[in-house]
């Protein structure tokens, strides 16, 4: 159960009376505006913020629409309405932007973690050790990036959706880099200690993050679309960025690593990685047009229609290049 509480001019609220005859709603008059409360099953929200938003002049501070989740209400008209209202529910596109916002910058904290993750996902990789990657993994906060830009993209937000792509670059860039310093200090300690208290080693899990296959790109587009789906639908986003981070955090550490033990092996590895970056976007991507992220309006609908269409050309084209790269490697 949801409340939409609407804050409304005398002029506007006059236009808007009609269409409340069919919704449970309180209003109070307030003098110079008319407050209104409506109550509606969570499945309802999107149809009713569509259908009260246009005779609503947003431009006066005046007017705003608020939504928020009552601890619990206590109704047998609004339990009636609960139990027959459609069982599907639409995440409200604000409700979306709201926890994309986040992810549109470089955040400090988020770089600390994604340094502590490479590090860990480093350990794990020398020490062959699947439970160390699978705990980098789960630390590591790459998921927020990929889908603010989907989110963004889906919405017609150009410059947010850059910066989230900006953002997500950082993050991948800071990940070599600590990978590529962390590799060269600890073969540099172990050719300086002669009682060899270690040795590094190019393990398995390593050598598994060195080859690319265009099936890698498939399976990514595929975890992206599902992690996408999976947050709208409130499922924990720990679980889905765990897959997330499967696809992009020990490929980047191995390319680290290969700067320095393995040369050869550099160009596999990020290979690996980008036929992960761009695959996750793009399943992002299509995971917001298939749950219907759009914007509200009819002007910014037709810029952000625009948007996307240039995205997926340009995201095929990467996906092509990459494909037939993935071949000939």
């Amino acid at each position: 159960m949801k409340k939409i509480l609407l804050h409304a001019r005398r002029e506007d609220y006059k236009n808007l009376k009609p269409l409340l005859e069919d919704l449970y709603h309180i209003d109070v008059d307030e003098g110079d505006f008319v407050q209104v409360k409506i109550f509606a099953p969570d499945s309802e929200v999107n149809n009713i913020i569509d259908k009260i938003r246009e005779p609503l002049d947003l431009r006066y501070k005046e007017n705003l629409i608020e939504v928020s989740t009552p601890d619990f209400v206590i109704s047998s008209t609004l339990s009636r309405a609960e139990k027959t209202a459609p069982k599907h529910e639409k995440t409200p596109v604000e409700e979306l932007l709201n926890s994309a916002k986040n992810y549109s910058s470089i955040d400090s904290w988020i770089l600390l973690l994604t340094t502590i993750a490479g590090l860990i996902a480093l350990t794990g990789l020398f020490l062959n050790n699947v439970a160390i990657i699978i705990g980098a993994m789960l630390l590591a906060p790459i998921l927020g990036p990929i889908h603010s830009f989907a989110i963004y993209a889906a919405t017609g937000r150009a410059k947010d959706a850059l910066m989230s792509v900006f953002a997500l670059f950082i993050y991948l860039v800071t990940i070599l880099f600590v990978s590529v310093v962390a590799t060269y200090t600890l073969n540099l300690m172990e050719v300086s200690m002669q009682a060899g208290l270690y040795t590094l080693e190019i393990t398995q899990e390593i050598l598994l993050r060195t080859t690319t296959s265009p099936i890698y790109i498939l399976m990514a587009v595929l975890l992206g679309l599902a992690s996408m789906i999976a947050v709208s639908k409130g499922f924990s986003e720990s679980i889905a960025g765990v897959a997330v981070a499967a696809a992009l955090l020990p490929p980047t550490v191995v390319a680290g690593i290969s700067i320095i033990m393995i040369p050869d092996a550099i160009t596999g590895a990020l290979l690996l990685t980008l036929d992960n970056v761009i695959g996750l976007i793009a399943g992002a991507l299509i995971g917001t047009l298939i749950i219907g992220v759009a914007p509200r309006t009819g002007s910014e609908a037709r810029v952000a229609k625009k948007f996307v269409k240039r995205t997926i050309a340009l995201i095929i084209l990467f996906i092509t290049v990459l494909t037939v790269t993935s071949l000939a490697f």
